[in-house]
């Protein structure tokens, strides 16, 4: 997951770190992260079915894909990507050049959850 104007070793900390607090967290207790995470995890889910609702925005990179990958490893879903919405609503990032979606909110898989996304 990249943080824009950090060095690789600051990248990798914040990645590690993250990774800690969220193994430290039991898997009977319900996790929801939110952020600014920099990746474009892409409008379809394209290989993360079990993650990606398949209602993003643009095109998915590889630090989209690296959350993707993370949000596997620890059992998480992307809500946002769970429901259809109008492109003003997927789009958290515009400038004059560019639009994309690159906020997130991130929720522990629970039996009710995976119901709603395997329908």
């Amino acid at each position: 997951m990249a943080q824009v104007g950090l060095g690789v070793e600051e990248k990798k900390s914040f990645g590690e770190i993250l990774d800690e607090v969220v193994r430290g967290v039991p898997s009977s207790e319900k996790i929801f992260i939110g952020g600014d995470f920099n990746g474009h995890i892409g409008s379809l889910s394209l290989g993360y079915d079990n993650v990606h609702g398949g209602f993003g925005f643009g095109v998915r990179n590889d630090e989209g894909a690296a959350f993707l990958d993370f949000a596997r490893s620890f059992g998480l879903v992307v809500v946002n990507s769970s429901f259809p919405k109008k492109e003003e609503h997927l789009v958290t990032f515009r400038s004059k050049i560019v639009k994309t979606q690159i906020d997130f909110l991130l929720l522990r898989m629970g039996i009710e959850l995976c119901v709603k996304i395997a329908r």
